[in-house]
């Protein structure tokens, strides 16, 4: 195993009418999609025969007269839209939100081309909607209104079920309540409803109030435990809920790839009959909620974290810190001294399982492992450096703000409010923190500042995802039997294509490895093939 491994993105935009705030906002999203739709596939119905979402990782279901309403996501009356999209996703209104769940992919760098061509689909949606309602419908890739609303940005990861949840669980929460040092993607405002005045790192920790819970829009938790695998039984999926809509590309890539990764230690550990807590000496977030508060509102990046381990003051290389004047304390760790551990933990275990070169570096099995362990030092690296660098230096940061979200945003702020004399809570910087994130090129503060950043997908290939499949996943197969017999597909899943053949009978293609019927394995029957008939036989 790598950083490779069936993943996927689920963004929800916050919607308005420029020309009416008291639109509803739901009546908005079914413009949206409706604009998403096309003649030749609207019949095409969402499958909900695959979708458990009372299923619990832990070992039980909750039962469904227990569940609120919008929990039961496999009710389809609650989900009144859908669009297949070109490319293999999905769109669809999900509450009061569109969202766009982007087609599965391998990789964490074609996850994050496929997630932002989702931005594409959507402007292009958004502006058809507007022409035909009369409005002016406006979307945003953020994760807050900064009034007490909050809607998602989830992740999807494929891993084995040969790991226990409890082992996933504990590395996961170290890593997700500290990632977003270098994955946040910055918001004004401390608190649901913006209470206290300020800066911080992440758009999401605040409304964390759990560690562990299924439930994915009241008491969130930092880990979520729907258990619906969407793929075969030696697999599980993991359902991210805790991180920020990024507009930057690095920031994205690192959230996918590093939590990949950590994923992969702990498969790669399981296989090897270690101790997954041994990996960190066991160290443990005192109270991971707080601590995810805590994280996202220092902006000194060094704030203690309290934990309950012995082992807690020894880092990497053994040498203590944060520790008083007699050397003992061992209560408290940083989100970056967290961090460091994570990485040098995936550096042993790589080391061990593919060996090393010359210098020590291991002998990692592709190139987008390989990228992502480099970007992962980049990153803390630039963590360590803005640390110890008061706010007059980090204004000049230009390098590590090209990778940081938050960092560029802060500085965009931070300037306009030296400039003016604001303070954090001046309308002027909640208006600028909005608009960071607005699609539309025009209204875009991000897209003002985009050459700041640094980019790993030009236009060119942001539109070509939009409208084609990733060649590698399942998704190449859903979305190339949509486009060559439209009138034939009834219904479509993450893990089956149902169609009608000549004769009027109903076929389920079974889809349900992420990695099966991929360009590769389908191109040469579905080419062949002058009608549905003929691509069923060529696939028996």
């Amino acid at each position: 195993m790598s950083v490779l491994r069936p993943m996927g993105t689920e963004t929800e935009y916050a919607v308005v009418d420029a020309t009416d705030p008291r639109a509803n906002p739901v009546q908005l999203s079914f413009d949206v999609i409706a604009g998403a739709g096309d003649p030749a596939t609207d019949h095409i119905r969402w499958d909900y025969r695959g979708e458990d979402p009372v299923n619990d990782a832990r070992g039980y279901r909750l039962e469904r007269a227990s569940a609120r309403p919008e929990m039961l996501t496999d009710s389809p009356q609650l989900q009144l839209t859908n669009a297949v999209a070109p490319n293999g996703g999905r769109i669809y209104v999900d509450h009061a939100h569109p969202e766009y769940s982007a087609p599965e992919t391998i990789d964490p760098f074609e996850a994050v081309l496929y997630d932002h061509a989702g931005d594409l689909l959507m402007l292009d949606a958004a502006r058809r909607a507007s022409a035909s309602a009369g409005r002016r419908i406006e979307l945003y890739r953020n994760n807050v209104d900064g009034k007490g609303a909050s809607w998602g940005s989830h992740e999807s990861y494929q891993i084995s079920r040969s790991v226990p949840f409890d082992d996933l669980t504990y590395l996961m929460t170290l890593h997700f309540v500290t990632r977003q040092i270098y994955c946040g993607s910055g918001r004004l405002g401390l608190g649901e409803r913006s209470e206290g005045e300020g800066f911080q790192l992440s758009q999401r920790a605040d409304y964390l109030h759990a560690k562990v819970g299924l439930q994915t829009t009241f008491d969130r938790p930092i880990i979520n435990t729907r258990d619906e695998s969407h793929s075969t039984d030696g697999f599980r999926r993991l359902h991210v809920i805790v991180g920020d809509a990024n507009c930057m590309d690095v920031p994205e890539a690192l959230k996918l790839g590093t939590t990949s990764m950590v994923a992969w230690l702990a498969e790669e550990a399981v296989s090897r009959g270690e101790s997954v807590r041994g990996l960190l000496d066991g160290i443990e977030l005192a109270d991971p909620v707080a601590a995810i508060h805590t994280v996202s509102h220092d902006l000194t990046l060094r704030a203690p974290l309290p934990v309950v381990s012995a082992e807690a003051g020894r880092d990497a290389d053994g040498a203590g810190f944060d520790a008083d004047t007699d050397g003992h304390d061992r209560t408290s760790v940083t989100a970056w001294q967290i961090q460091v551990r994570l990485r040098s933990a995936v550096y042993r275990m790589a080391a061990a399982a593919y060996g090393t070169d010359i210098k020590g570096e291991p002998l990692w099995p592709d190139d987008p492992t390989r990228r992502i362990m480099t970007m992962w030092g980049t990153a803390l690296e630039d963590v360590a450096r803005v640390a110890h660098a008061d706010d007059d230096e980090r204004l000049t940061m230009t390098g590590a703000a090209g990778r940081l979200e938050w960092l560029l945003k802060w500085q965009l702020m931070e300037k306009l409010r030296r400039r003016r004399g604001l303070t954090w809570s001046d309308p002027k910087l909640h208006a600028m923190d909005i608009a960071w994130a607005a699609l539309d090129p025009k209204q875009s503060i991000f897209h003002a500042v985009k050459a700041n950043a640094v980019t790993l997908n030009d236009e060119r290939r942001l539109r070509s995802a939009s409208v084609e499949p990733p060649e590698h996943t399942r998704a190449w197969l859903r979305s190339a039997v949509v486009k060559r017999f439209p009138g034939n597909v009834v219904a479509v899943s993450w893990s089956s294509i149902t169609v009608r053949d000549a004769h009027g009978t109903l076929h389920d293609i079974d889809i349900a490895d992420p990695r099966g019927h991929d360009a590769e394995a389908c191109a040469k029957a579905l080419e062949s093939a002058r009608d549905v008939d003929a691509f069923l036989a060529a696939l028996a």
